[in-house]
């Protein structure tokens, strides 16, 4: 068959794992994922070398989130995605949720703010001082806060897949491409303010944090439900999927829609996770600040506190 969006004749075989997961590069992911591996080696090296520590859970965590990307857009997925609405879904979904909270996981931000040079001299502006700038600048406060995340976070569903938009980016490669990059840049600032690693405009309390994500998770079973009981084909782009796949456009459209259901729960609950490991160090670090306190002052809080209950003690006789 002829696809339009990459100009090219695509006789796809049968969709099996076995076969199907060979090398089909995008080039401009692979370059992206192997700069991104790249600068993020280079900043780990450069605190070892000079004595400073980094976990390797950050250094594995952005590993993995980095190779999910290059699993989606660089194997043969890539190219049953261009025809397989089934397929596309998982690419997206992983790439907008599963991928943005590896990646937040790895903490690149606090990374870089460790490891890029300071200004040579006292009031220029070095990398670092630069990177502060921007993440303090209106414009990160805006596309960070939860008014502006949870509804771009819905609408990147719900507007691009039903209405004609989808379809266009769909007929090129650079607006596939441009599609992809949408995804994951979605994912990465409605997760970055809740996953709370890396320092950021907004840092909400943690009960705040938990009701923006589950403000947005709700859409994407609703939009996976729509999906799965439509009964027609309702994306122009997979109405007639290759008569080689021997699969049927309405059955293809309910298993991405069961795909898209599915999937909001993993998010959910790895970020869930992380947030009552995050809450529960938290509250182990201020409960050791106010030992080491009590140790200094001689607990004297705890004192005037026991004068009080005295005193209230007398006046009650």
């Amino acid at each position: 068959m002829d696809h339009s969006g990459h100009g090219m004749t695509m006789d796809l075989p049968p969709f099996t794992l076995g076969r199907g997961l060979t090398w089909s590069m995008d080039p401009f992911f692979l370059v992206a994922c192997l700069l991104g591996l790249g600068l993020y080696g280079w900043g780990v090296v450069r605190l070892v070398r000079r004595g400073d520590s980094w976990s390797w859970g950050r250094t594995v965590s952005f590993v993995i989130g980095v190779l999910t990307v290059l699993l989606m857009m660089c194997t043969r997925l890539n190219d049953y995605g261009m025809v397989m609405f089934s397929v596309h879904m998982v690419q997206h979904m992983v790439i907008s949720m599963l991928s943005p909270i590896l990646i937040l996981l790895g903490a690149p931000i606090t990374l870089a703010l460790r490891a890029l040079p300071v200004a040579a001299k006292r009031g220029s502006k070095g990398p670092r001082e630069l990177l502060l700038m921007f993440l303090h600048s209106r414009f990160m406060r805006i596309i960070t806060h939860p008014a502006f995340t949870i509804p771009l976070f819905i609408a990147s569903l719900y507007a691009l897949y039903f209405s004609p938009i989808f379809d266009f980016l769909m007929g090129s490669s650079a607006g596939h491409i441009a599609m992809m990059c949408h995804f994951l840049a979605v994912g990465l600032v409605f997760f970055w303010p809740i996953m709370g690693v890396d320092p950021g405009p907004h840092r909400p309390g943690y009960l705040l944090r938990m009701l923006e994500l589950f403000a947005g998770m709700p859409f994407h079973a609703f939009f996976g439900i729509a999906l799965m009981m439509a009964s027609q084909p309702m994306v122009e782009t997979y109405k007639n999927p290759p008569a080689s796949l021997g699969i049927d456009a309405l059955a293809d459209q309910t298993a991405a829609g069961g795909i898209a259901w599915a999937f909001s729960e993993i998010p959910s609950v790895l970020v869930l996770l992380a947030l009552l490991f995050q809450w529960y160090g938290s509250e182990q670090r201020q409960a050791k600040r106010q030992d080491r306190a009590a140790d200094r002052d001689g607990d004297k809080e705890l004192e005037a506190y026991n004068a009080y209950l005295a005193s209230l003690d007398a006046r009650s006789r």
